[in-house]
């Protein structure tokens, strides 16, 4: 049975957050900018390791509008290694954040993925969300 678990990031994950979200994402970040990135206090970010070893991350947003009466959260990333996959991990950390965004005060959070992410589907819909019905538009502005 191999050991794992998830924890809040620190400075020292930097690394290991660059490995993974490169492989996630494809976005070249240094270690610089992810230890700048980690002080943002309305940001999340959670990682899990597998017999001590990295092997996923996930990031959680939380923010206050006059528009709505309670915060809103929503889980921005989740990733883990194809290698390790099927162990829990994912669930582990969507419950990790969730514990959180509760804690902090969120009643509601929302989850933003692709169509053919069948494997996410079906873990979100495992952890309890649910398929909503609503667009989403995007605008890339180049300058």
């Amino acid at each position: 049975m191999n050991n794992m678990y998830v924890r809040w990031t620190s400075a020292e994950d930097s690394g290991a957050l660059v490995r993974l979200n490169n492989k996630f994402n494809g976005v070249g970040v240094s270690a610089s900018e992810v230890e700048q990135s980690l002080q943002n206090s309305n940001e999340l970010v959670a990682i899990a390791l597998l017999d001590e070893i990295p092997a996923g991350f996930a990031c959680a947003q939380f923010f206050k509008s006059f528009c709505y009466s309670e915060l809103v959260g929503e889980i921005t990333e989740l990733y883990v290694e194809e290698e390790a996959r099927g162990k829990g991990l994912a669930t582990l950390l969507i419950r990790f954040l969730e514990e959180e965004l509760i804690r902090l005060g969120v009643t509601n959070i929302k989850v933003l993925t692709g169509n053919n992410n069948r494997a996410g589907i079906r873990t979100y819909e495992k952890s309890g969300y649910k398929l909503q019905d609503e667009l989403v538009f995007e605008k890339e502005i180049l300058g």
